[in-house]
């Protein structure tokens, strides 16, 4: 008779592609029933309609069939309830902390992604006055302009210097102002107006180089103005600052509400808590 111990072990061979973990050590293997050649697997998943549930059940059949001695695989899927959702991701955010590679934004530091799901809800304004507001309270704050062939955080902030490297380090130095640091491509290019023509891959590579190769110093806030979207800024920030937390910017349009829904569930699939959501441009202030 097949020990169930073989079941398990098999079955940490089985990846949810979403959350970059086995099925066991995320606590999805719910049951485990042997009868002969035959096994009935119970799995949980995050929810219904869970969109990997093919994968999984086919990865799970495939290596429990492997199995000598066993002849029969029944997999049984069930949702999570919500307190099962909020472990799982608990155990993912642990795994993704650490695995994360160092950068010079220390792991003690609140990151604030501030995104939206379409250009032109405020985005950027809310950024700025958010880093600026929490600075004004006395804390030490940093605001990174992830949006990088988009930046618009050096002129709201009416920087016009450029960046320098430290001569010992050689790591960029933020240019402060109005109490934050800031660092934007704006204060690497020659002009505002130059285009940077640049792939998906140059743009994460270049958010991490403003993580890995910035002097932030001693920050108890770092605000990212992240590109509107769910694209390659959003995939790579979740995976260098796991403990970073979203903001979602919308405005009343229903338009510009629907996409704010899928970086919710982008949110969602990168373990990145929403901690509050600003509905820009409500209501308009007769005079």
């Amino acid at each position: 008779m097949v020990d169930p111990s073989d079941i398990f072990d098999a079955l940490r061979g089985v990846f949810d592609p979403e959350l970059g973990a086995d099925i066991v050590e995320l606590g999805m293997v719910t049951d485990v029933e042997i009868e002969l050649a035959k096994v009935a697997i119970g799995i949980a998943l995050t929810i219904a309609e869970c969109p990997m549930r093919n994968q999984i059940e086919g990865d799970v059949t495939r290596k429990v069939m492997a199995i000598p001695g066993i002849e029969d695989v029944e997999i049984r899927t069930t949702a999570m309830t919500k307190l099962q959702r909020a472990e799982l991701m608990a155990t993912a955010r642990r795994r993704a902390r650490e695995d994360a590679q160092p950068t010079m934004v220390q792991p003690t530091t609140r990151v604030l992604a501030i995104a939206s799901g379409k250009g032109g809800v405020g985005k950027s304004s809310v950024s700025v006055n958010l880093a600026v507001t929490i600075a004004q309270r006395g804390f030490q704050v940093g605001l990174l302009d992830a949006d990088i062939w988009g930046f618009s955080i050096p002129r709201m902030l009416g920087i016009t210097e450029r960046l320098e490297a430290d001569d010992e380090t050689r790591l960029m130095i933020p240019v402060t102002a109005h109490g934050i640091r800031a660092i934007s491509t704006g204060l690497i290019v020659e002009s505002e107006e130059t285009a940077l023509m640049w792939r998906g891959l140059m743009l994460s590579k270049a958010l991490e180089q403003f993580l890995t190769q910035v002097k932030w110093g001693e920050l108890d806030y770092l605000v990212i103005d992240l590109p509107p979207g769910t694209g390659d800024i959003q995939m790579a920030l979740s995976r260098l600052l796991p403990q970073a937390e979203m903001v979602v910017v919308t405005t009343p349009q229903q338009t510009a509400q629907k996409v704010a829904v899928r970086v919710a569930d982008m949110a969602r699939r990168s373990f990145m808590p929403i901690v509050g959501v600003v509905e820009n441009m409500s209501s308009f202030t007769s005079r």
